[in-house]
């Protein structure tokens, strides 16, 4: 049998299933799903790091967005919850319109 030990989306059983393939699957408990979905997003950030495309990066994005989701509602927080958050932190410091990028400190602001 093939080892996976990963969180899957809820239809990917039956998908597979249909595919001929037996499963050995199980519902994960409070702690363990919220774990699962931390590593699941760190999977995702390093398949759209290597994403060959446009189309295959979008794929990851619209994943990262349904994990994040996901993450939400296992820790008990509304949307609309991280949607204030998120715009007050960008209010605070800023979104990343502008592309800038820390080289470092400059030598004159060093201690």
């Amino acid at each position: 049998m093939r080892i996976f030990k990963k969180l899957v989306r809820d239809k990917m059983p039956e998908i597979m299933k249909a595919q001929g393939k037996e499963l050995d699957v199980r519902v994960l408990n409070d702690d363990e799903f919220k774990e699962a979905l931390r590593r699941k997003i760190i999977e995702e950030v390093s398949e759209l790091k290597d994403a060959k495309n446009d189309a295959d990066a979008k794929d990851k994005i619209a994943c990262l967005h349904e994990i994040a989701d996901a993450l939400g509602d296992a820790y008990g927080f509304t949307k609309k919850e991280i949607l204030e958050l998120k715009d007050k932190v960008h209010a605070e410091r800023g979104g990343f319109e502008k592309r800038l990028f820390l080289e470092g400190l400059a030598r004159k602001s060093r201690p």
